[in-house]
């Protein structure tokens, strides 16, 4: 018997809660007894339910379902259950065929876990009364013709792409009738949007047949060639990661729907807080953050919903009041098998939708060869979602034709399972066979629509030829992106103009401290915080937080959005930023930002939960939906980020070259050495520079240079520096991520003020910052160091100290795209420097240097023998102990200083 490993564990648990439940006696009332008996159903009989087509899950008929355990007798008269099962049955078999019919037949239920007594009433009533419900005849009609259309697709590429790897849907049809009931039911709702998150399983199938993706470019694609038309910059992506946008008509164009099935990579299930994140934003946008008006769909594989993450980590965002949609909708495809991973391998429990439990979320689990009964249950879920704004998930138990791709040969290790497989009736035949008998539709009826679909395939598929092909508009760029382009100079914005009116900056920064008189501060914050940062502007100077409050108040005045999401965001890791002030009496929260005055946009301070993966992910989906709100996601340390490493990797920084989508999300990652050891001292710049897709090798090629990259990397010194860098990202014409090495020391370091005349109008980021204490005399320097970050201050300070005369010290504030220009003039400025040297706080196997060397040496013939200096090659990114790490600091600027 191949079947979960827990089912004998399962044995027993049962018997054990059966032997704990209070057997009632001759003088127990009837009425109590079905009650017990009806809970047992409710609790129990999912056990014993029909839900697997393939027979291979073990049935269990619980004690809980036996009428001797209540003392009651088969055909005996009872009192009217009106009041229990809404049907006024008086007879135990009655009840018992209501019951089984409920639960043990082709689709069961679990609500026993949910909290809320109203939620599982109208589960239980709603759910219940699904064994009464008839689809029309147009219904059936229509979803005979979803199976079927699924179907021929399927067939038709195995026919003309044998090799082609399409993760078909065969065995799993009914997930086209799930996905066309939740739309259709969306659109009866007046829902404005659908947005999807799915994996490969089934998505061409869906892409094609349902979302109205062209299919001649889909088989141009499939053929070899680019899905982007002639000269639009991009690699693209495979077949299986192809998204769509589409709005889908119903009810004689009575009713419609928006459908956006969103890219995804092939990190099963990482697209989920992309989806929920960009549902979340669609909402913003509508006014309207309760969910109505947008709906989530998440549509995910047994084995990856089980056993990835990420699941869990968006599940718990899912009643966030930062990150709450409304309630998602989730649909497991669930081919029992996950490439050649059993269930007993790949969880611990029964169902893979038991993920769910945890939040509460109902879970219907369905079979597969019931598309009726799937029909009837994704009605049920928008209708629940609609209701109590929560998420739910069905379970749609089928099976997997093919191995994990149609190239595979799944019998090396599940022969059994596919020999099983291969002697079954498809589902659309089966559901073809089953409403031909009810007279519904005629055989003829079924030849004439399979060869109607099948001939607008082949009248797509030759259109698929180099002497017929032409693209279908490109679909990016256009809405809210309308009037944003794809840049590809990097030159285009070195001097973008990001200044800002300094009286105006002055009044954003003097209301970002502003609260009602009746509204009580912490007595330190008072002191260390809004009167301290009154005292600077006095003087005409901004620290870093202040330099933030400015830059994004300056660009909620200028109509622009702002969300900053991520751990303590609110206060700031270091109780720097202080958006969210508490009122000490009441915990009353007050932003004052939101609160001043002129201001069009809004401000969203979203402290979110213990997560980096979902979270950035979550930021990264909301970023994608218009570039009229900065995005911001801040690590609670820059360490933290490899947690997120997935996001990263296969959305951040490769998106817009993969799918042509743009994200301006800016990434703070708090970094420096300053002794707190290997797991808050470094946001690992190398890794970021190494994803850089700028060029290393041809850097005398001045057009290669050029070309525009894939982010911005930058580790800013200065507040001015920081302000413009957060305004660029808006001002452009265009969206880039932005990685930033932030700040922990410079956040209060008495030498990081930059004066509000650096961030006045005609101002703008400054790649590189020349050196301001040999500027104006630099034929006396002998020696460069080339820098990066706050160490700029510790050599300031150290050759001050040292009244050393000869040594100028530039920095590099942005890393990527390499400032090359601005570095040839600060070579030119120091004509008589001889020696040069790169100067890092971090190790020689991390920081910048590896990015910086070979441009350095090949670019610029004075620096073709620059020297590194840094710490030794580690491990771990940073020592743990303290006494160590003062050493380290002391031969740093002793070495800075000795080339």
């Amino acid at each position: 018997m191949i079947g979960l490993r827990s089912i004998s564990k399962n044995k027993k648990t049962i018997n054990s809660i059966s032997k704990s439940y209070y057997c009632t006696t001759s003088s127990s009332s009837v009425k109590l007894s079905v009650t017990r008996l009806i809970d047992g159903y409710r609790t129990h009989g999912h056990l014993a339910a029909n839900i697997d087509p393939l027979a291979r899950m073990e049935r269990i008929r619980s004690q809980l379902l036996d009428l001797n355990r209540y003392n009651l007798i088969k055909g005996q008269s009872i009192p009217s259950t009106i009041d229990l099962i809404d049907q006024d049955l008086t007879n135990l078999d009655q009840v018992v065929n209501f019951l089984e019919n409920a639960y043990c037949n082709d689709v069961t239920a679990q609500f026993d876990h949910i909290e809320s007594i109203e939620e599982k009433a109208w589960l239980y009533k709603k759910f219940e009364q699904l064994q009464h419900q008839e689809p029309t005849k147009a219904e059936k009609i229509n979803i005979l013709k979803n199976l079927i259309k699924s179907e021929i697709f399927d067939q038709f590429m195995q026919k003309k792409f044998p090799t082609f790897k399409r993760y078909g849907l065969e065995g799993n049809e009914s997930m086209m009738v799930s996905c066309d009931s939740i739309f259709r039911e969306s659109a009866k709702n007046q829902l404005k949007n659908v947005v999807i998150g799915m994996p490969h399983r089934g998505r061409l199938n869906l892409l094609v047949q349902m979302c109205n993706y062209p299919a001649k470019d889909f088989f141009w694609k499939v053929k070899g060639n680019s899905e982007f038309s002639e000269g639009i910059l991009g690699v693209g992506d495979v077949t299986s990661h192809i998204a769509v946008s589409t709005d889908l008509q119903f009810e004689n164009n009575k009713e419609s729907v928006h459908v956006s099935l969103i890219h995804n990579p092939s990190h099963l299930e990482a697209v989920d807080p992309v989806a929920a994140g960009k549902t979340r934003a669609k909402q913003f946008y509508e006014k309207n953050e309760g969910g109505s008006d947008s709906l989530c769909l998440m549509l995910h594989g047994d084995a990856a919903v089980a056993g990835q993450g990420v699941v869990t980590e968006t599940l718990q965002l899912s009643q966030l009041s930062g990150f709450n949609v409304g309630g998602c909708v989730h649909v497991i495809v669930n081919n029992q098998i996950g490439f050649t991973t059993i269930p007993s391998n790949g969880r611990s429990n029964r169902y893979s939708s038991d993920i769910g439990k945890f939040i509460g979320a109902p879970i219907i689990v369905v079979n597969s060869q019931s598309p009726e009964q799937v029909e009837k249950v994704s009605k049920l879920a928008v209708e629940y979602r609609q209701k109590f704004k929560k998420d739910i998930i069905i379970d749609l138990i089928g099976w997997r034709k093919f191995g994990h791709n149609e190239v595979d040969e799944p019998s090396f290790t599940q022969p059994t399972m596919y020999q099983n497989i291969r002697k079954r009736q498809s589902i659309p035949q089966k559901y073809a066979t089953q409403i031909i008998g009810e007279g519904i539709f005629s055989e003829q009826e079924l030849s004439e629509f399979t060869q109607q679909e099948q001939r607008i395939l082949e009248e797509q598929f030759q259109l698929a030829t180099p002497e017929n092909f032409k693209y279908s508009p490109m679909d990016h760029l256009q809405g809210k992106w309308s009037g944003l382009i794809q840049s590809k100079h990097i030159a285009n914005d070195s001097k973008l103009d990001t200044g800002y009116s300094i009286e105006q900056l002055e009044q954003i920064a003097n209301d970002s401290v502003k609260v009602p008189s009746d509204f009580q501060v912490h007595q330190r914050l008072i002191r260390s915080f809004s009167n301290a940062r009154q005292e600077k502007l006095k003087q005409k100077q901004s620290d870093w937080a202040t330099a933030e409050s400015m830059a994004i108040g300056s660009l909620m005045k200028q109509g622009y959005n702002v969300r900053i999401s991520g751990q303590d965001v609110g206060r700031g890791t270091f109780s720097q930023r202080h958006f969210n002030l508490t009122e000490q009496n009441s915990d009353r929260i007050y932003q004052p930002l939101n609160n001043m005055g002129g201001a069009s946009g809004k401000l969203d301070v979203v402290n979110s939960n213990l997560s980096e993966f979902a979270v950035l992910c979550y930021e990264y989906g909301y970023s994608l939906e218009s570039p009229m709100t900065l995005p911001i996601w801040e690590a609670q340390f820059g360490d933290f980020i490899n947690g997120a490493q997935i996001a990263i990797d296969q959305f951040v920084v490769s998106g817009e070259s993969k799918w042509l989508r743009q994200s301006g999300i800016v990434i703070l990652l708090p970094h420096g050495f300053d002794g707190a050891g290997p797991e808050h001292s470094s946001c690992r710049i190398e890794r970021f520079l190494q994803m850089s897709d700028t060029e290393a090798v041809n850097v005398n090629d001045d057009n290669l240079i050029n070309q525009e990259t894939n982010f911005y990397f930058i580790n800013p010194s200065t507040p001015a520096n920081y302000f413009h860098a957060l305004r660029r990202q808006m001002m452009r014409n265009y969206r880039k991520p932005l990685i930033v090495a932030a700040p922990k020391v410079l956040l209060r370091h008495p030498n990081c003020f930059s004066n509000l005349n650096e961030m006045g109008p005609g101002t703008h980021f400054q790649p590189v910052l020349s050196d301001p204490d040999t500027v104006n005399d630099p034929t006396s320097i002998k020696r460069v160091i080339f820098c990066s970050g706050k160490v700029f201050y510790d050599l300031q300070e150290e050759r001050k100290a040292k009244n050393i005369n000869d040594v100028a010290i530039i920095r590099l504030e942005q890393i990527t795209p390499f400032p090359y220009e601005r570095i040839q003039e600060e070579i030119n400025r120091y004509s008589n420097a001889t020696k040069f040297a790169w100067v890092q706080e971090e190790q020689q196997n991390g920081g910048c240097w590896s990015f910086v060397e070979p441009r350095f040496k090949q670019r610029y013939p004075q620096t073709s023998q620059i020297k590194y200096i840094g710490r030794s090659p580690l491990a771990a990114s940073a020592t743990g102990i303290s006494s160590n790490h003062k050493k380290e600091v002391t031969q740093l600027l002793v070495d800075a200083f000795n080339f």
